[in-house]
């Protein structure tokens, strides 16, 4: 089944996101090349393709597991929590219906 995990950043974290980005992004290639992810990305805190110094509030990955434990573990150990950059990681079950 697929499921959203939606990351929610703790303020002030652009410099900590910078620094864990190279393992984030490492585990997101893996459930690509897995043929897991349909989308992931981060969500700017201002209008605009790159937001510099206002950063980001958050990140939102679309990825499939074969339960909701299983995307609940992955987004724990996901290393934006570790280095504080998310105060939290929601999970919730998803059905595509388009496109």
């Amino acid at each position: 089944m697929w499921y959203v995990i939606h990351g929610i950043d703790a303020p002030n974290s652009l410099e900590g996101r910078k620094a864990a980005r190279p393992a984030h992004l490492a585990r997101l290639e893996a459930l690509r090349d897995a043929g897991r992810l349909k989308l992931a990305g981060p969500l700017p805190a201002i209008d605009a393709e790159d937001p510099g110094p206002a950063g980001f509030t958050g990140s939102l990955v679309v990825a499939e597991f074969g339960s909701i434990q299983e995307a609940r573990a992955w987004a724990a150990a996901d290393p934006y929590l570790d280095a504080g950059v998310y105060v939290r990681a929601d999970v919730y079950p998803f059905r595509p219906v388009l496109p």
